[in-house]
């Protein structure tokens, strides 16, 4: 069972040999283990989690998804080696990703993914990007809305705007591009201007931390793309990878960083780092950090501005997919991902003063709420006059005394209960700071149950969706099986367009940057908000 309490038993697969095998979670020490024994290379042990009370919290907001009716392949019992979606997947695609290049101009340590000399050059046509879109808009019964595209680096694609384009005409809302943008955010004003104009919402922009040391990816062009962004009035949010030992003691100073940001900055979404490939547990354990250990980092160094009290899980929004489905009596956006997945707050500004959501809007009571009223709407006629008798009730659930000045949180919530749509949602971002994290599995902590019910998916020239966890845990037999299918050698693509793979590679002039007065206004003097 799913959210049975520890110790459970769940499948995971063997690090060394990726042979699927039992496994066992178990709470020790005040955190929860991954064990596992392959026949043939012995026994692993891994930390899933680094709190066993904020896993039993989360635990109880999960729940499973209604799938897809429509499944891409069939089932074989043997996930994950049978992806696809297959009819045994528990959620729906929430995210979806096309990688539109594995080309990169930065070559960064962590880094799995990127083109390389003798290797393949993949980058699908837009025509292969047109049909992966379509196959995404068929699932059902809730087809995706929100696009990703990745890489590598998105901004090496010539034809970029054009690809940003077709997603909007295939009926994505959505359109979020990622990448660190030392290629053309960071000195081309104009790029900037055609991405939005072109259909793009937010910028998923790599940021691992305020210091030169920290962030040696994009520290120094972060305040030129910032600059560019707010004249093209394009919104983003800061994605740093999280891994202990190198960045884990900035992450208070990032959120610091996009609170001076707020114009522009949406939101920061951590992402715990994924140790793929062959690292001895000492290695691990020096760079090993989950969900529990960023926010514990996060409470340490904001003063306890922000506490671990203040988040909950992904799944947690689940009563209000099922509140405004009662009204509606039509499927909705289920975020059912697995409860260990991710988790996420809200922080708004009063002035100088960080007040969490939890704060002022008492989120487990508004939850229950609308999860008993739903019931109560599927059952009567005239679902729309109850409906609004029941969200004038929400009123209680929120303290007027410590809502920050100048903001109606009621109004956003009753607006994105009713209206339920795009727009709606989004004056809530824009009047917050939105905080996330998402901790994408390895084959050292990989638990089945957790990529049965992925919500982030790749669409595939071959046709099939894959689950995140899958497609970067598993390339041998999902990411690079398939897109060395559909790539070419790195000599033809260099034949083909008259250069060198290796011209894509940026170098910095560190001096000219940092003496531009832009660089200077972004990181000095910046205020603190925890003091």
């Amino acid at each position: 069972m799913y959210k049975q309490k520890l110790p459970k038993k769940t499948n995971s697969l063997c690090p060394v040999c990726a042979k699927k095998i039992p496994a066992r979670v178990f709470e020790k020490g005040g955190k929860v283990w991954i064990e596992k024994t392959c026949p043939k290379h012995g026994k692993f042990k891994e930390v899933y989690f680094e709190d066993s009370a904020m896993y039993n919290k989360f635990r109880k907001f999960g729940y499973n998804g209604r799938g897809v009716s429509n499944p891409n392949t069939e089932s074989t019992g043997n996930c994950p080696f049978d992806c696809g979606l297959c009819s045994n997947h528990k959620s729906h695609t929430c995210l979806a990703n096309i990688s539109v290049t594995n080309r990169c101009d930065l070559r960064c340590w962590y880094c799995f993914y990127f083109a390389k000399e003798g290797g393949n050059v993949y980058e699908p046509s837009l025509k292969q990007i047109r049909e992966m879109l379509r196959v995404g808009r068929e699932e059902k019964p809730v087809p995706p809305t929100a696009i990703q595209l990745t890489g590598g680096n998105p901004e090496l694609r010539p034809d970029l705007i054009e690809i940003i384009k077709i997603c909007k005409e295939e009926g994505y809302d959505h359109v979020q591009l990622t990448t660190q943008g030392t290629y053309r955010f960071y000195k081309d004003l104009k790029f900037a201007k055609e991405v939005k104009k072109a259909g793009v919402n937010t910028i998923y922009l790599s940021f691992d931390g305020v210091s030169k040391k920290t962030n040696p990816k994009n520290h120094w062009e972060v305040p030129y793309i910032f600059n560019n962004l707010r004249k093209a009035n394009l919104g983003c949010v800061l994605v740093p990878t999280v891994i202990r030992g190198i960045n884990d003691l900035e992450l208070g100073s990032i959120i610091n960083f996009a609170l001076n940001n707020l114009d522009i900055v949406r939101g920061v979404n951590f992402q715990p780092v994924s140790l793929v490939g062959r690292m001895p547990r000492d290695e691990r354990e020096k760079q090993r950090i989950t969900i529990p250990g960023v926010i514990k980092n996060l409470e340490e160094q904001t003063g306890g501005i922000i506490s671990k009290e203040d988040f909950y899980p992904v799944p947690v929004v689940g009563p209000i997919t099922r509140f405004v489905e009662a009204i509606t009596g039509k499927p909705q956006y289920s975020l059912s991902c697995h409860f260990a997945c991710g988790a996420a707050t809200y922080l708004f500004l009063d002035g100088d003063k960080v007040i969490p959501i939890t704060r002022f809007v008492d989120v487990e009571g508004v939850l229950e709420y609308l999860d008993e009223k739903a019931e109560e709407i599927e059952n009567k006629k005239n679902k729309y006059m109850v409906a609004l008798k029941i969200l004038f009730n929400l009123k209680k659930f929120i303290d007027k005394k410590k809502e920050p000045k100048n903001l109606n949180f009621y109004k956003l919530l009753f607006n994105a209960l009713v209206k339920h749509n795009y727009k709606a949602l989004g004056e809530i971002h824009h009047r917050s700071l939105f905080i996330g994290m998402m901790h994408f599995q390895d084959l050292y902590n990989y638990d089945v149950e957790r990529v049965e019910r992925c919500v982030i998916h790749y669409l595939m020239p071959n046709k099939k969706i894959i689950p995140f966890c899958t497609f970067n845990v598993l390339p041998e037999f999902y990411r690079d099986k398939v897109q060395e299918e559909f790539s070419i050698k790195t000599e033809e693509w260099e034949k083909k367009n008259k250069r060198k793979l290796k011209d894509d590679i940026y170098h910095r002039d560190i001096k000219k940057l940092e003496s531009g007065k832009i660089y200077k206004k972004t990181y000095n003097n910046l205020k603190n908000f925890f003091s």
